[in-house]
């Protein structure tokens, strides 16, 4: 059923509900029962479905390193997020909206996240060295997410996104048994603040999108799905492959187009997509082809 609440309302119960919940992750968890093994099972590698003969040693190594690669780009994730607020909070004319409130709320709630995310990296000390951060490509990533943060409509687009496709990957490994429980117990506690943070986005959506401009609109129809999956799939790098002794950019090529991986993304993005057209960003029958291909769906938002 759809609420009878007014934005306003709706954004002021969201802030109620962080008020009410401040968790600091240094209180939280235990960050010396991290185990010494492997983290999260076989089948939540990115490897798995592959045929590669690892060794347990491998194994434990790979598991490690994934989990770290995924922790950094939330870092640097929510970074991006947290400066798209910051730009929006120096623009607004009203100080005391609601929405500035609760941005302040989820910008300290998202500083908790990285911490924790950063003691994490810390115990699972990875070697692996991302070889797209540098060069033109490196260059280019920093130029786009420069851009994104300036356009509020992008902004939102992206922050569905990169809530969405974390929060598919914490609940499987949450809820898998072999999961380490540290690990288990910081996938649930992100999760359960990331909840309002969705909402909250999906909330600011329509109204960010009358506001925007044709340009910005464009680039959400036809530039967005291409940077949401490059960002997906570049969660767990090269030369996160490359640090277990394999070899890395044919593993990760492997990897990216394994229909395992395939299917996370595309039962990760639907929602986003969904919600655009809930927000009348996006028209059902007239999908952009870029939003069919990285959601695997017809012009009418049907599972192709």
């Amino acid at each position: 059923m759809t609420s009878t609440l007014l934005p306003e309302e709706r954004v002021e119960r969201l802030s109620t509900a962080s008020t009410r919940r401040v968790l600091e992750p240094e209180e939280l968890f235990d960050w010396s029962s991290l185990g010494d093994g492997q983290i999260i099972a076989d089948e939540l590698l990115s490897t798995h479905g592959l045929g590669l003969d690892l060794t347990a040693e491998q194994k434990v190594r790979l598991s490690r390193e994934e989990v770290a690669a995924m922790l950094g780009t939330g870092i640097r994730f929510e970074a991006a997020l947290m400066a798209g607020f910051s730009l929006q909070i120096t623009e607004a004319d009203d100080l005391a909206d609601p929405r500035v409130t609760y941005m302040l709320h989820e910008m300290g709630e998202e500083t908790r996240h990285s911490r924790a995310f950063a003691r994490l990296i810390e115990k699972l000390a990875p070697t692996a060295v991302d070889p797209l951060r540098t060069g033109v490509i490196g260059w280019g990533t920093d130029r786009m997410m420069r851009l994104t943060i300036g356009s509020p409509a992008v902004l939102y687009t992206f922050v569905l996104a990169g809530e969405e496709i974390p929060d598919l990957l914490q609940k499987r490994a949450a809820e898998h048994p072999d999961t380490d429980p540290l690990l288990a117990e910081v996938n649930r506690y992100h999760r359960q603040e990331e909840a309002r943070h969705l909402a909250f986005a999906r909330m600011l959506l329509p109204e960010t999108w009358e506001r925007a401009s044709h340009a910005d609109k464009t680039f959400v129809w036809h530039v967005v799905p291409g940077l949401v999956r490059e960002m997906y799939e570049n969660m767990i790098h090269a030369g996160v492959f490359a640090a277990v002794g394999l070899p890395g950019i044919a593993t990760w090529k492997a990897a990216r187009n394994h229909p395992g991986r395939v299917e996370i993304r595309v039962e990760a993005c639907r929602p986003v997509l969904d919600t655009l057209v809930d927000a009348g960003a996006i028209e059902r029958g007239k999908i952009p082809r870029a939003w069919r291909a990285l959601c695997a769906v017809d012009p009418d938002g049907a599972p192709a």
